[in-house]
């Protein structure tokens, strides 16, 4: 449909994350009453402490087919890994 307004993914960071996580979806006509109508629906007991809202069709995603070949390179790369690298104390949540 031509006049159907587009698809917003929406994206919530918690009062106790450090993190946006996704929530959901919504249509709207512009990013201002995207976010409007996000912190109505999936903010309700203010649960959030910022909103993002990215167009649906601006999404680019790899396919899930093509795992194999996008991941298993890493798998060599074990220096990469956390554990290499020593945490201090004081750096919670990560």
């Amino acid at each position: 449909m031509k006049n159907e307004w587009p698809l917003w993914e929406v994206f919530i960071r918690s009062q106790h994350g450090l993190a946006h996580r996704h929530v959901g979806s919504l249509h709207a006509p512009d990013a201002a009453m995207a976010i409007n109508n996000a912190r109505d629906v999936y903010t309700r007991r203010n649960e959030g402490t910022s909103i993002w809202v990215v167009k649906a069709v601006d999404i680019t995603a790899s396919d899930p087919d093509d795992k194999q070949a996008l991941f298993d390179p890493a798998q060599s790369k074990v220096y990469r890994h956390p554990t290499f690298f020593p945490m201090p104390d004081e750096v919670k949540g990560l």
